[in-house]
């Protein structure tokens, strides 16, 4: 059996395959962050392809906390229909179905008031670039509120029946900035050391955990390193993981970057996924891979070589759509097909 193949259980979920399709904004949602037919048709079609578990583009718990105005929101009860149905449909072909939980913080572009920018709210008052607005800092009581909404948005994720909840820790949106000493300068609980940096994550998953059910996995998405001196490290990462784990996170999704517009000394196939290995070895948890992984022998060879536990596919998942069926095939195994697909088989 290739081991890209192999079933992988967290907590109470059985996923098919090591096979995630990471989020991957698509900037179609309405305005009032509602699900259209287009996602319907993106996400189902990627579980007709045989990918075992399906993350949502980033779905923010406030409106001033999208990336686009046509982001995905997880913030009204009239969000949760849509989503229902998408997950109904995508479960049907096998696949289990997710949300990502987002606050983009001081990279946020909001509608609220018409369509431009707001001010957007970071942990400091440090701008993105020297194109970006500067954020407002949060207060104690403004932060308190936004854990608030992280925990109402996991409510809806479960009345709308999803199977796994992701936060977004990662790519210099909120939870990042508030992790990174290059956006937090803050001198208070919040701000200083990595213990006290990492405190509004282990809040929002500690809220989080309290209200999405026990046999639910729970992921957090991270930057792993900010490839900037004086950024996050990956030995930071670790720290930060282990924390996570003793607060009841199943699987950390390991990316990079995003905190400035620097760029990783080195871009090639897999080459995040040191990131992944080392996390998921140093602090005992599993991991999802990610980087340029497009050929099907690479992918089982990560799960083969105990790199990480998943591995994540976009672009690639967006250019083909069936890819694990033809990765099955590369690997000399056997997978069902969707009946209606049969005869292509």
């Amino acid at each position: 059996m290739a081991d890209l193949f192999t079933p992988l259980t967290l907590r109470e979920l059985t996923l098919r395959n090591r096979i995630l399709m990471p989020p991957m904004c698509m900037y179609s949602a309405e305005p009032d962050g509602i699900a259209t037919d287009w996602h319907l048709s993106h996400y189902h079609a990627r579980a007709c392809g045989g990918v075992g578990l399906i993350l949502m583009e980033a779905t923010a718990v406030e409106p001033r906390g999208r990336i686009s105005i046509n982001d995905l929101g997880l913030w009204d009860d009239a969000q949760i229909a849509p989503l229902a149905r998408i997950a109904k449909l995508v479960r049907a072909e096998g696949a289990a179905f997710g949300a990502q939980l987002a606050h983009a913080g001081r990279k946020a572009w909001s509608a609220e008031r018409g369509f431009g920018p707001e001010t957007p709210v970071a942990p400091s008052a440090v701008a993105y670039n020297d194109a970006s607005n500067t954020p407002h800092a949060l207060t104690l009581d403004e932060i308190d509120v936004l854990v608030d909404r992280w925990q109402a948005a996991a409510q809806r994720a479960q009345a709308a029946g999803l199977d796994v909840i992701e936060i977004h820790a990662a790519h210099g949106y909120l939870i990042h900035e508030f992790l990174s000493p290059l956006a937090n300068h803050r001198d208070d609980a919040y701000g200083g050391d990595l213990p006290n940096r990492m405190r509004f994550l282990l809040r929002v998953v500690d809220v989080v955990r309290a209200v999405w059910p026990a046999e639910k996995p729970l992921f957090v998405r991270v930057s792993a390193h900010d490839w900037v001196e004086g950024g996050l490290t990956l030995e930071d990462t670790v720290v930060v993981a282990r924390a996570l784990r003793e607060h009841g996170v199943d699987l950390i999704h390991c990316s990079g970057g995003g905190m400035s517009g620097a760029r990783p000394p080195a871009v090639g196939p897999g080459y995040m996924i040191p990131f992944a290995e080392r996390v998921r070895r140093k602090a005992s948890i599993p991991t999802a891979a990610v980087g340029l992984i497009t050929a099907p022998e690479l992918a089982d060879a990560v799960i083969r070589n105990g790199q990480a536990d998943l591995v994540a596919l976009g672009r690639e998942l967006l250019r083909h759509p069936h890819w694990p069926l033809d990765a099955a095939r590369v690997l000399g195994h056997d997978v069902a097909w969707p009946k209606q697909y049969e005869r292509g088989k």
